[in-house]
């Protein structure tokens, strides 16, 4: 029995090899396809591959062909690649090494979504009336994605370092593949009925295949039905979706989504601590003014009342009776004064004083007798002297006396 031969992998990787390289067919290929996963690497070279309905052909361009391509490709890209088909030996892979690009439309995938997006948009998906507001303080997060990725450390990570005290609960979703769509859908379904304040759905980056399925209708109708609101994080920056378009809020990352979804409790605090603060302020602002209110209000109670009108009375008397005794002092000074005055004037005018200086007094049936002319002869009258009285009888009239005639 003849010994069959075994083959080593190398042998079969070669023999392989040299069959493309023997045919002319395989040395200059045009292969048309839709463009996934382009990488430019910074050598220079091209990576990226090219897919159709059922199969997929990895290919690079190296830096040296560069100038063969006419545009910049991106995932989605429908593109005729001229090149060799080859073995890469190490790996057991086959690849195209291209000489040339041309564009050659739209992807099917880039087709499809942009009909979907039109669709859509003309229904008013889009529309922000629709647009329920993101919570500014939640404190139950919904997270749909995929339970090992690195979206939902990311997501978990940033939510506690800003809030320590959030609850997180999350939906193990398919983000890719068969049966994506249903576990995507089933899972905010589910989320929206478990009273969550806001949903992240999404997933980390990929090629336009991997996020497809945030491009089909039944997740976008889920998201737009969805009563809790929805922030979409799906994908890199640059990367879009249908889900993006529909949801409440759009984040272009995972953790962007986290940012936005979860309020930072530190800044919290820092804003009750200045609330706090101002109202002290104004406590003790409003204290001082109604503790003003009540000391006037109490010194015109003290002002007004029985006992301090008695008071102001008495005061009042007492100042009037000051006035008054002040006033008779004046008045009685006055008079003493007068009556010292009218005393001298009197006191020089004295019968008493002027008889003890040598006069006498002449009197006349009780009248004072000053002019010879008041008397006639025989009539009788009274002299008074400082010392005794004399009765005379006038037995002669002179009109004038020797000194009056001295003077004249």
């Amino acid at each position: 029995m003849k010994q069959e031969k075994i083959y080593s992998i190398s042998e079969i990787t070669g023999y392989i090899s040299f069959l493309f390289e023997d045919d002319p067919k395989m040395q200059n290929a045009c292969v048309e396809g839709e463009v996934s996963n382009c990488t430019y690497h910074k050598s220079g070279h091209i990576y990226f591959t090219l897919k159709d309905a059922k199969s997929q052909l990895k290919a690079v361009m190296f830096s040296g062909n560069r100038r063969g391509l006419h545009t910049q490709m991106k995932d989605g890209d429908k593109v005729q690649v001229r090149g060799r088909i080859e073995v890469y030996k190490p790996y057991g892979n086959y690849q195209i090494i291209a000489t040339s690009i041309e564009p050659a439309g739209q992807g099917l995938l880039y087709q499809e979504f942009e009909r979907l997006k039109a669709e859509l948009l003309e229904m008013g998906m889009f529309d922000d009336m629709y647009k329920k507001p993101i919570p500014k303080y939640i404190r139950r997060l919904g997270v749909i994605t995929a339970p090992g990725g690195a979206a939902v450390r990311d997501i978990i990570q940033i939510s506690k370092r800003r809030n320590p005290y959030i609850e997180i609960v999350l939906y193990p979703a398919l983000v890719q593949g068969e049966g994506a769509v249903e576990s995507i859908v089933h899972g905010i379904q589910v989320m929206d009925q478990m009273g969550m304040d806001t949903l992240i759905v999404g997933r980390g980056g990929g090629s336009i295949e991997d996020l497809w399925a945030f491009n089909e209708r039944e997740v976008a109708q889920a998201i737009f039905q969805c009563e809790t609101p929805v922030i979409s994080a799906v994908g890199h920056e640059t990367d879009v979706t249908i889900a993006d378009f529909v949801s409440d809020l759009r984040a272009p990352t995972p953790s962007a989504a986290a940012e936005l979804a979860v309020f930072d409790y530190q800044d919290l605090l820092s804003v009750l601590q200045g609330f706090e603060e101002r109202m002290q302020r104004r406590m003790e602002v409003k204290i001082e003014m109604t503790r003003q209110r009540v000391d006037h209000v109490t010194r015109a109670i003290r002002l007004l009342s029985p006992e301090n009108k008695g008071k102001e009375r008495r005061v009042k008397l007492l100042e009037l009776e000051r006035k008054m005794q002040v006033a008779m002092e004046r008045k009685l000074e006055n008079r003493k004064k007068r009556a010292a005055l009218l005393a001298g004037r009197l006191e020089g005018s004295s019968p008493v004083k002027r008889l003890a200086a040598g006069y006498s007094y002449l009197e006349k049936d009780g009248q004072n007798i000053t002019k010879a002319s008041q008397v006639k002869m025989d009539d009788k009258m009274h002299i008074y002297l400082s010392e005794g009285e004399l009765d005379v009888k006038v037995i002669g009239i002179a009109e004038e006396s020797p000194w009056q005639k001295k003077i004249k």
